[in-house]
């Protein structure tokens, strides 16, 4: 090892030097210091390299050995488990605002236990198992009418075979019709679609799984029969509708959504645990699988045990047996209930109560309609732009060949570095990556964009080609046969910050910096000759959070004015008046107010302009003394991170920064930078979602025939139908300007047209 190195270890060992000569080195000479002293036998470059190396050999030998004459003292006694000391724990729980912790831990090791969990047998394993109070991250049950809970403190996490359990399938007749009442009576309960496929669009009911209490459950198979499949579902309709019966469930938009193919709506108050725990750690991942190991000490069962891996022999779930539906499905939704009462506890105590009920909930039901709505596309167009990309593409390519003397692989960037940099040697030291390969990574090629033509042309070349790959090639396949529609998903529980990110097709993603990239929103019209797109765009409403979070009244009253801020910025920054200030001024005054939110450095704002380092440091500094109140606001923002562990959005939405109190300054200079961005974004992700929530309302109440179809950043984009369209704009501007008071006046824009890229 000290021969050939470890990269992983730091052990640098011998250069030249891989696991196949250091095999033959040591079958040779036996050590290292045997073949330090033998190089007379070694030839060309190789003895060259091993003796101007000696010393790093022995010192990568020394790295690699594993020393066995430490001074260790061991007495078993020292090792042996005891009871915490309660009172210290729950002190250190207390003082890191870990409640939950401190709350099972007190179920676990509180006086009522005498600190030591004591034994039982489990009714389905018969294996020695811990007993404990309550449930918890370290239990599945709880003590709320369900068989007694057993806990494994030692051994692991506990699965089904392990846990007393009630899961019953539903046949018709006497057996359905008792459920059915008891459904009735019940206050809250957790539901579960079973289908056979991730496309709720596509999908088919297999089954609904029931629970209201830890431990039981039900399901009701469905039949591939449409007509039995209708008659069962209007038999559950009175659950469905109910408006007193709290719905539970893990994802609801996505049954919801299957629910809505079969004309069932869902209604009545809804829980959802992935948008709890969204709120409560936005950082963590969701998926059910994962929030049950975590809080409940559980692993449920796998999809892939039961259907297979993907490929030929996975099965659909209609082809999986009963009973192993039965389990599967009735354990979802156990486990789910049970995390809900965790959740809706935590939610209550980290006061986000308000914004899950008030607006992710809601959302909810906005996105699963906009969703099951889609939008148009123009196959023409994009089979056009399509042709004049591949045009444009070829032409580069040329180009980029004439330019670098020979052809080559422009998408390898092995070969573009080698072109780049050792055959043209643009660079004097190259930037390398891990493995030692030249660094042809957008950043470093970008900063040397503005001294070299051919990189230029490269970084137009990769724009156009993926472009022309993942969204007008892509685009056409992404329709749905069945409405002649794309449907985009759209996640709430993704970006930390609050914002909604979509999927298939990331419609957030489309370029419209480029001109190129702006004609792709060409592509999405409206249904037909009746309707126009209307796209409705907050301005600069980043800008005006932080001016009013701020307090910042130069800000404050530019925005109140009504001028271009941009410019207001560099006549103040510039200290000229305000009709002398030139357009280059202007965009040097919009990179640093944007720049700002996101913590720019003189070297970040130096490569988004023409500005020197130097240059971009005095207008930095010049922007933060014309601006005295917005420094102290981001000053005081990290001040509040490093106290709390977090930051919070205008509606209290918390963004945990777990490294804002780090010793490594490049993580903590992240999270200080989110300290200031998080709210702001998270700001302008609540109040878009306030609007949405009033536009939607207002459209079913109205009886509009009017629809809203895509969220992208700070703009909404409907589907207008032409009579509606002067009636739809004022109520569309006036929700969306009054959806959160600020100290600053929220402003909307509205265009219309044909096509995206019109009303935009």
């Amino acid at each position: 090892l000290g021969m050939m190195g470890d990269a992983s270890d730091n052990i640098p060992g011998l250069p030249g030097v891989g696991e196949k000569t250091a095999k033959k080195f040591i079958a040779e000479f036996g050590s290292m210091e045997d073949l330090l002293k033998n190089t007379d036998q070694l030839k060309g470059k190789m003895k060259e390299k091993v003796e101007e190396n000696a010393e790093l050999g022995r010192l990568s030998k020394q790295l690699a050995t594993i020393c066995i004459t430490c001074n260790v003292t061991f007495d078993a006694t020292d090792y042996e488990l005891s009871p915490p000391d309660n009172e210290k724990v729950q002190e250190i729980f207390e003082e890191l605002e870990f409640r939950r912790l401190r709350d099972q831990f007190i179920k676990i090791f509180s006086d009522e236990t005498e600190g030591t969990p004591t034994m039982v047998t489990s009714t389905e394993t018969g294996k020695k198992e811990a007993q404990a109070a309550g449930s918890g991250q370290f239990s599945l049950f709880g003590s709320n009418g369900a068989a007694p809970a057993t806990l494994e403190v030692v051994s692991g996490r506990k699965t089904i075979k392990d846990v007393p359990h009630v899961y019953q399938s539903i046949q018709p007749g006497m057996a359905l019709d008792l459920f059915l009442t008891n459904l009735l009576k019940q206050k809250k309960v957790c539901f579960d679609t079973e289908t056979t496929s991730l496309n709720p669009l596509q999908a088919e009911l297999v089954g609904i799984a029931f629970s209201w209490e830890a431990g039981k459950g039900f399901y009701l198979p469905f039949s591939e029969d449409k007509t039995e499949a209708g008659s069962l579902l209007e038999k559950l309709h009175p659950f469905f509708s109910s408006t007193e019966i709290e719905k539970v469930g893990q994802n609801l938009k996505y049954d919801i959504k299957v629910l809505n193919k079969y004309g069932v709506e869902v209604k009545g108050p809804l829980f959802d645990t992935m948008l709890a725990h969204y709120l409560i750690n936005p950082d963590m991942r969701h998926n059910m699988d994962v929030l049950s190991e975590t809080y409940l000490n559980y692993t449920p069962i796998s999809i892939t045990e039961l259907i297979g891996k993907k490929g030929k022999n996975q099965l659909s779930m209609r082809e999986v047996p009963l009973d192993q539906q039965t389990e599967y499905a009735v354990e979802d939704a156990d486990i789910t209930l049970q995390l809900a009462e965790h959740f809706e506890k935590e939610l209550e105590e980290a006061k986000t109560m308000d914004l899950f009920r008030e607006i992710e909930i809601p959302l909810l039901r906005v996105l699963a309609d906009m969703e099951l709505e889609g939008i148009n596309l123009d196959y023409e167009f994009l089979n056009s732009l399509s042709a004049q990309l591949d045009s444009d593409i070829k032409a580069l390519e040329g180009k980029i060949y004439d330019e670098a003397g020979e052809t080559f692989n422009i998408g390898s960037p092995k070969q573009l570095g080698e072109i780049l940099f050792d055959k043209l040697k643009l660079v004097d030291k190259p930037k390398k990556t891990k493995t030692g390969q030249y660094s042809t990574a957008e950043d470093v090629l970008s900063y040397l964009a503005k001294d070299h033509q051919i990189i230029k042309d490269v970084l137009e070349y990769r724009g156009l080609a993926k472009l022309k790959s993942t969204y007008v090639d892509a685009l056409p396949n992404q329709v749905e046969p069945s409405t002649g529609r794309v449907h985009t998903d759209y996640m709430q529980t993704v970006a930390a910050t609050g914002r909604l990110s979509s999927n298939n097709p990331n419609l957030q993603n489309i370029p419209i910096r480029t001109e190129r990239g702006r004609q792709v929103r060409k592509a999405f019209v409206s249904r037909d000759k009746d309707y126009v797109l209307l796209a409705a765009d907050y301005s600069q409403i980043e800008l005006r959070i932080i001016a009013a979070l701020s307090e910042e009244d130069t800000m404050i009253e530019a925005f109140e004015n009504g001028e271009d801020i941009h410019a207001s910025t560099a006549s103040k920054v510039f200290n000229i008046p305000l009709d002398q200030v030139t357009r280059e001024q202007r965009g040097n005054a919009k990179t640093v107010n944007f720049g700002i939110i996101y913590g720019v450095s003189a070297f970040g704002l130096s490569n988004q302009t023409d500005l020197s380092r130097t240059e971009a440091k005095e207008l930095i500094d010049t922007y933060y003394k014309t601006y005295p109140k917005l420094r102290r606001y981001m000053a005081d923002q990290v001040d509040f991170a490093r106290e709390n562990g977090y930051v919070q959005t205008v509606l209290g939405r918390r963004r945990y920064l777990k490294d804002i109190n780090g010793s490594n300054a490049v993580v903590r200079g992240a999270a200080e930078r989110n300290a200031i961005n998080a709210p702001i974004q998270g700001s302008a992700a609540d109040i878009i979602k306030i609007a949405m929530i009033d536009i939607h309302k207002k459209l079913k109440e109205g009886e509009y025939r009017t629809k809203m179809l895509l969220q992208v950043h700070d703009e909404l984009v409907f589907d207008v139908y032409k009579p509606e369209l002067e009636k739809a704009k004022k109520m569309i501007k006036a929700s969306m300007e009054s959806a959160y008071k600020l100290k600053v006046p929220l402003d909307v824009e509205l265009g219309v047209g044909e096509n995206w890229l019109e009303a935009h």
